[in-house]
């Protein structure tokens, strides 16, 4: 059922990814076709060296495929120069990493006014973004600290807020509760329930299989293969 929460936001075709370690190669990637649609919640799982990571760069245009096209809300990733990689970066996709990747000097509120900087927004427009996008995500009283003043829920509630403030047509989650305990994980998974409920399309690569119960789909690679494309009533 490709695409079947919407239109598709996502579209590969037989993208492949190869790199040159000396004299082999190696795929990373091989011949992928995937579809993704605007709300899905999509969990990508495999083993370590599936291509996982290799998949979430080039949806996150972080890298590009050696073949194939990725087709993004429309557009071919493939003809787009750096500069329009840069943009596409910072207006259609947000970023959740599980090291988090704030900046330790800046307080939540200027970590989330940081993608905002590039759009000419003007600064009191940025902290009012900010502030709301903070309040979206339970920490409206938060926004002074410093991230070594925050627990690690928090500082990933940052994160997201960071990641939602531009209004992405994507969020992109790295393993986004491998740093967190038990009762802040399911805080988190909470936060991105909700989340997709309100309408965000959600892709998050995890080995965890309690995180990818929440998804509504679960893309399984194995060798730079799609091997499983199963849907599934989220928990």
């Amino acid at each position: 059922m490709p695409g079947a929460a919407g239109d598709p936001v996502i579209r590969f075709r037989a993208v492949a990814r190869r790199y040159h370690m000396g004299d082999q190669v190696v795929n990373a990637l091989d011949g992928v076709d995937l579809d993704i649609g605007r709300n899905g919640y999509v969990a990508i799982v495999g083993a370590s060296g599936s291509g996982k990571s290799t998949l979430m760069n080039i949806i996150g245009c972080l890298d590009r495929p050696t073949e194939g096209e990725y087709w993004l809300a429309g557009e071919n990733v493939g003809e787009m120069s750096e500069a329009e990689l840069a943009r596409v970066r910072n207006r259609e996709i947000g970023f959740v990493f599980q090291s988090f990747n704030l900046l330790p000097r800046a307080n939540a509120l200027k970590n989330v006014m940081q993608p905002l900087v590039y759009r000419g927004i003007p600064h009191r427009e940025r902290e009012r973004i900010a502030a709301e996008a903070l309040a979206r995500v339970g920490l409206g009283d938060r926004v002074n600290h410093l991230p070594n003043q925050l627990s690690g829920g928090q500082r990933q509630r940052v994160a997201i807020s960071r990641a939602l403030v531009g209004e992405p047509a994507i969020l992109l989650a790295d393993e986004p509760t491998g740093n967190l305990d038990s009762a802040t994980t399911r805080d988190i998974m909470a936060l991105f329930d909700q989340l997709h409920a309100g309408g965000q399309t959600i892709i998050m690569v995890t080995h965890e299989p309690d995180i990818a119960a929440h998804c509504q789909r679960v893309v399984r690679l194995e060798d730079g293969k799609v091997a499983e494309d199963t849907w599934q009533e989220p928990r």
